[in-house]
C-alpha cells in the first residue's frame, strides 16, 4: 500500500524539534528549501502525482519550515481550494489575517476540515482547553476563521498561554491537509 508508506514519508518531513510558530518566525534550524527539494523528490519519485498536486505538497512542506515566500509563490498558482487553503494559512502565518480570510472564503468546506474537526476537539480535550474546542471547533465542524481570529488574539497579546496548543493545532491542520491529499491518490 504505497498511500500509507507515502504518508508516512512525507509526514517525517513535518517532524521537527519545535513546532512551526503561530506568525511568521523562522525556527533555528529551518531546513533550507534545497535540502527539502531533495527530500520530496525522493519521497515523490516512484509516485504518480499530478504537477499541482507536488506543488501543493511542496508549498505544504515549505510552509511547515518557515518558507513563506517559497510557499506563497506556489500557492497563487493553484488555482482550487487546496492551493487557497495553503495560501489562506500562510497569510496567517504572516499576520495578514483579512487576507487570511479572503483565501479560506475561497477554500469552503474542504473535505480536511472533518478530520481536523476530530483531531483539534480531541487534542483540546486532552488539554481541558474546552473554551478553544467550542471557539475552533462549534457543532464539532472546523471553523478556519475562527482560528485565525485567535492566533490574532494572540499576536495582539491576549491569551499568550493558548499559542503552545494553537501551535499543535496548526500542526494537526498541515497533517490533515496531506493526509487528504495522499488519501486521494
Amino acid at each position: 500500500m504505497r498511500g500509507g508508506t507515502l504518508f508516512h514519508d512525507l509526514k517525517v518531513l513535518l517532524e521537527t524539534e519545535e513546532l512551526a510558530h503561530l506568525g511568521p518566525e523562522t525556527r533555528q534550524g529551518a531546513v533550507p528549501t534545497a535540502e527539502l527539494d531533495k527530500k520530496l523528490d525522493s519521497a515523490l519519485r516512484d509516485i504518480r502525482l499530478t504537477p499541482a498536486l507536488k506543488d501543493l505538497i511542496r508549498a505544504l512542506v515549505y510552509l511547515w519550515h518557515d518558507h513563506l515566500d517559497a510557499s506563497h509563490r506556489i500557492a497563487q498558482e493553484i488555482e482550487n481550494s487546496d492551493g487557497s487553503l495553503v495560501h489562506g494559512i500562510m497569510h496567517r502565518r504572516e499576520s495578514d489575517y483579512s487576507n487570511a480570510k479572503y483565501w479560506f472564503r475561497r477554500v469552503g468546506a474542504h473535505p480536511s476540515f472533518l478530520s481536523l474537526a476530530v483531531r483539534a476537539s480531541e487534542l483540546l480535550e486532552k488539554h481541558s482547553e474546552t473554551d478553544l474546542q467550542s471557539r475552533l471547533v462549534p457543532n464539532k465542524m472546523w471553523d478556519p476563521f475562527a482560528f485565525v481570529d485567535a492566533v490574532q488574539d494572540t499576536a495582539e497579546g491576549k491569551f499568550r498561554s493558548k499559542v503552545p496548543v494553537l501551535e499543535e493545532v496548526q500542526k494537526l491542520e498541515f497533517e490533515c491537509l496531506l493526509e487528504n491529499i495522499v488519501n486521494r491518490i
